[in-house]
């Protein structure tokens, strides 16, 4: 494992890699800091013959940002923030693993930098088209979301919007582990312990109890990028989590649909976060998909 500081004109990305270089390189891009992505999560995908890199978005663990007034910025800049770390890794193309409000980013990178990508997995995602503020505003209003598709739970958008208990570590990990366990349904075994303990490495790794999230300009609309999905190339694959709370089906199927060619996976119990009983599931499937790409990549 190395860490690594990737500088941009107005940031410093923190990022570190797992695995043998010489393996096909996989970047996770999330939507929080890098300790989203559980340690044994990477090493499962470690174990599969991945080069995993991971790193701290902006505003988040501890990515640096030169903007002091903190400005608002958008999934563009996110993008670009994911491709600037591909350039300080030196590597020219990757296998991009995306979950929640990093597949937007990635749908963004597979439109506007397909040479740069060798396949897409996204996860607890929507597709570009739908508006995911509009739509937890009509979580609350009771109004149909624009696209037709289910809108959030309302009492998980309760938990996710609750502010930080900045004096209390204690009383802050069991807000997040409650949260944790709203998103993780209600099939596949939580252990409160093992999210407790991810989450106190998030906040060993950030330095605060408060967890940071990236500041999304939500006035900076994406949704009219959606019809160009139709036109990537970037062999991908959708997983779904049928309770799945955030994205409830048939979200991932309808991105999947908006994609050509790509392949759409339910994995059983799944909800929108990453239990270790879904680990193996998950990292198989990732690593099959990246087989795949690399066996068409070479024919």
């Amino acid at each position: 494992m190395a860490e690594r500081v990737v500088s941009t004109a107005d940031l410093h990305l923190w990022t570190e890699d797992f695995g043998d270089p010489g393996d096909p390189p996989l970047l996770l891009l999330g939507a929080h800091s890098s300790r989203g992505w559980p340690d044994e999560f990477v090493a499962e995908l470690v174990a599969q013959g991945l080069h995993v890199i991971r790193y701290d978005h902006r505003d988040t663990g501890r990515t640096v940002s030169l903007d002091t007034a903190q400005n608002p910025y958008t999934f563009y800049e996110l993008a670009a923030d994911a491709i600037a770390v591909l350039d300080g890794w030196g590597i020219d193309r990757v296998h991009l693993v995306c979950f929640a409000l990093g597949a937007a980013t990635g749908q963004l990178m597979a439109i506007d930098y397909p040479d740069r990508l060798r396949s897409l997995t996204m996860t607890g995602a929507a597709a570009l088209t739908v508006d995911f503020f509009t739509s937890c505003d009509c979580a609350y209003s009771g109004e149909p979301t624009p696209s037709g598709l289910p809108a959030p739970r309302r009492e998980v958008l309760d938990l996710i919007m609750q502010s930080p208990i900045l004096d209390d570590v204690d009383a802050e990990l069991d807000r997040r582990v409650a949260m944790a366990r709203a998103m993780s349904g209600s099939v596949l075994p939580f252990d409160p312990a093992e999210f407790r303990r991810w989450e106190e490495r998030e906040i060993a790794h950030s330095g605060i109890a408060g967890r940071n999230t990236p500041n999304i300009d939500e006035r900076a609309d994406i949704t009219d990028r959606g019809p160009e999905l139709a036109q990537v190339q970037t062999p991908t694959l959708v997983i779904q989590g049928p309770l799945d709370p955030v994205h409830q089906p048939p979200h991932s199927a309808f991105l999947a649909e908006s994609i050509p060619g790509a392949q759409l996976l339910e994995i059983p119990g799944l909800g929108h976060s990453f239990p270790s009983a879904a680990h193996p599931a998950l990292a198989a499937a990732i690593a099959e998909h990246v087989r795949r790409a690399e066996s068409v990549a070479v024919a």
